[in-house]
């Protein structure tokens, strides 16, 4: 079949199953967006090009399918890098598109050309320059595979003007197969008998579960196995969803911000089962002192990831589904059902001494108030996504979580801006679903643009912002550790009304400074047809705690605010 470059990159997408694109013309992908017209796949044109990043990673973690975002050449390019970076730390699988310039000017420092694979090779799975239409069928599907494949990621198209235009002989149905590339997923069995002896010997086992679970959709193959060894379950912040949040083998989130039983807990361990996690320091503390006493077993995809930060007893490069499938018929043979009633006694008791710590705020508007208050009226298949900074940590800390893929956050780059277009793409994937974000001013503030994206193409959310006129992180931590010396994090002047914001845009907006008022503008929310904005005036010394200070043991916990 003779086609244009672009009408065999639209074409091989649609093969592909791509059913949404998010992104912004520019005249290096013209004949691109051309092609596009004539299309079935849905353009949503957003106001920024890194929200299109952001929605296309939002559109994959709750969908678990490739979110695809598209830009141009030059600055249009450079604007996807944090999104990219962000899907590349949280291994999120998506398709950036670009145009580049004509090949015959690429080096040339032609008008808007950048170097993209360059900036981008250090923060994507892989990069590709297509050189000519016969070979667009092949990478699409190359760059899908690859972006899917093991530990998923971003990987980047670079689309020269000239070939979009050029016409060749295009074989749409070419077979690929990646000999360089091909993730071990199958656990060795002699891994996996020696994980069930250690874990069936253990006294104290607990089980840590990381984003992996999620991706691999491996839930309940872990539910499974911790009942059977009556483990307890505690999880990352990328792991939030592996576990509904009500099961009583679960212990909360660990890290910088989790439950205190969790980092109690986890440390007391004699074995730790670690799946799917690549152990940030947001989650360990102190590497050094981290489960310095017990014997870690570490499951993940990426092998890159086995010893990089803590060095495990027993490493399982696999597919966190298969090795715990694996290791739940292993453990099965060996031994029956295991009630461990000295450990369980325990936690019971670590969970009722630390429920009773008192909660330390004077705020007529708490957070905690809020988004239980959220989570009351939303249904379990509800999705949450958050900003970056105290909504953050406030939203982990909080919202109960009971299904994998509803809680949707900026983990490894921890990028302020992420949630409101994350929750656009998360919406688009789910459209019967009730889509969340929520935020901090500090935070909305870097992408409220997308609210035009939101309305003129039809993708209803709520934004709840946790307003406290500060870059409430920061200044907490200048409080802390800097002598409450605040230095450039008063938001107070000069941020807008950000409820004649939203109806600037054609959205709603409500702002409330009582649970009663959140509670009805909520309801009025769910509700709606359009966006709604929901500015909660909140206090600016609102304490994020238990918090583990940076560079400290998880042992070294600052209680509070845990009732």
């Amino acid at each position: 079949m003779r086609l244009s470059g672009a009408k065999a990159l639209i074409k091989s997408l649609e093969q592909v199953g791509v059913e949404t694109i998010f992104g912004i013309p520019g005249g290096s992908i013209l004949p691109t967006y051309d092609t596009l017209y004539d299309s079935k796949i849905r353009h949503v044109l957003v106001r920024h090009e890194q929200c299109a990043a952001h929605a296309a990673d939002g559109y994959a973690r709750a969908s678990g399918r490739v979110g695809v975002c598209m830009a141009t050449s030059g600055p249009g390019a450079t604007n996807l890098v944090t999104g990219i970076t962000t899907a590349y730390m949280d291994s999120s699988p998506i398709v950036a598109i670009t145009g580049q310039v004509p090949r015959n000017m690429i080096g040339k420092d032609a008008f808007q050309e950048a170097d993209i694979i360059g900036i981008a090779t250090p923060v994507t799975k892989y990069n590709f320059q297509i050189r000519n239409p016969r070979e667009i069928p092949k990478i699409v599907k190359q760059a899908f595979y690859i972006a899917s494949a093991g530990r998923p990621g971003p990987v980047l198209v670079d689309f020269p003007v000239d070939v979009q235009k050029e016409e060749a002989e295009v074989d749409l149905d070419v077979e690929v197969e990646l000999v360089g590339y091909r993730p071990t997923t199958d656990p060795h069995p002699l891994q996996v008998k020696r994980t069930a002896e250690l874990l069936l010997n253990a006294e104290r086992p607990a089980i840590l579960a990381g984003g992996g679970v999620i991706i691999s959709g491996a839930s309940k193959e872990l539910i499974d196995l911790a009942e059977y060894l009556s483990a307890p379950i505690a999880v990352t912040l990328m792991g939030k969803g592996a576990v509904p949040e009500d099961h009583p083998l679960y212990l909360g989130m660990v890290g910088m911000h989790g439950s205190a039983v969790a980092n109690k807990i986890i440390l007391e361990a004699d074995v730790l089962l670690a799946v799917g996690t690549r152990f940030s320091d947001r989650s360990t503390g102190k590497f050094e002192e981290f489960c310095k006493e017990a014997k870690i077993i570490h499951i993940d995809v990426d092998a890159a990831e086995i010893g990089k930060n803590i060095k495990p007893h027993i490493p399982i490069v696999s597919d966190a589904k298969k090795a715990l499938k694996a290791i739940y018929d292993a453990v099965r043979k060996l031994s029956p059902k295991l009630e461990r009633s000295t450990w369980m006694q325990r936690i019971k008791w670590m969970r009722e001494k630390l429920a009773s710590i008192p909660v330390s705020s004077s705020s007529p508007l708490r957070p905690k108030e809020v988004i239980e208050e959220i989570r009351r009226q939303l249904p379990p298949d509800g999705i949450v996504t958050t900003g970056v900074g105290r909504n953050q940590m406030w939203a982990a800390m909080y919202f109960k979580t009971y299904r994998p893929r509803t809680f949707i956050t900026s983990g490894g780059l921890g990028t302020m801006g992420f949630g409101f277009p994350a929750a656009l793409g998360a919406k688009v994937a789910k459209p019967e679903s009730i889509v969340v974000d929520i935020d901090g001013d500090g935070s909305f503030l870097m992408t409220e643009r997308e609210l035009a994206t939101s309305i003129a193409e039809n993708i209803p959310v709520i934004v709840v912002i946790l307003n406290d006129g500060w870059l409430g992180m920061v200044k907490y931590w200048q409080d802390l550790f800097y002598g409450k010396r605040r230095m450039a994090t008063n938001l107070r002047r000069g941020s807008p009304d950000f409820v004649k914001l939203a109806e600037a845009y054609g959205a709603n907006g409500f702002r409330v400074s009582t649970i009663e008022e959140f509670s009805k503008a909520f309801k009025e929310a769910v509700k709606s047809e359009v966006t709604t904005v929901i500015d909660v005036l909140i206090s600016p010394d609102e304490p994020v705690l238990p918090f583990v200070p940076p560079g400290r043991s998880l042992n070294e916990i600052i209680l509070g605010g845990e009732k």
